[in-house]
């Protein structure tokens, strides 16, 4: 919970890097609430039955739109690619997959040309036992 919190603290914070972690941390406790939300629209009958959406999920959505693409665009900085790579998703077919992939592999090692890692690893070298 600690994530997403952190994640909402820092919701239009599109600079630095974001962790393995951080990133889907935050996914999965933001689809636990959008969750939460559906039900609550559904015991409540405030959900539209013809376009399946609800009300309560709906505010919901809009409001966790900018942290998510903030968040999105700090897990690409930690792999090394620009926040403009987000748009790759609009390709059909292939750009979720690509999406998916590099969100889910490792981030640099050390610092980058978005900043230093979020994992705050230290990367020892053979010359360090020296």
């Amino acid at each position: 919970m600690k994530w997403y919190l952190k994640v909402m603290k820092h919701y239009s914070d599109f600079n630095g890097r974001a962790s393995r972690e951080e990133y889907w941390m935050f996914v999965l406790f933001n689809f636990l609430i959008s969750l939460l939300f559906f039900l609550i629209d559904i015991l409540l009958g405030t959900m539209n039955n013809i376009l399946f959406v609800g009300i309560l999920s709906s505010f919901y959505s809009i409001g966790v739109m900018v942290p998510s693409w903030a968040v999105t665009v700090r897990r690409l900085h930690d792999v090394g690619k620009s926040g403009f790579f987000i748009l790759i998703e609009f390709v059909p077919i292939i750009g979720s997959f690509w999406l998916l992939l590099t969100l889910i592999k490792n981030g640099d090692e050390g610092s980058n040309i978005y900043g230093e890692n979020p994992n705050n690893y230290e990367i020892i070298t053979e010359n360090d036992y020296a």
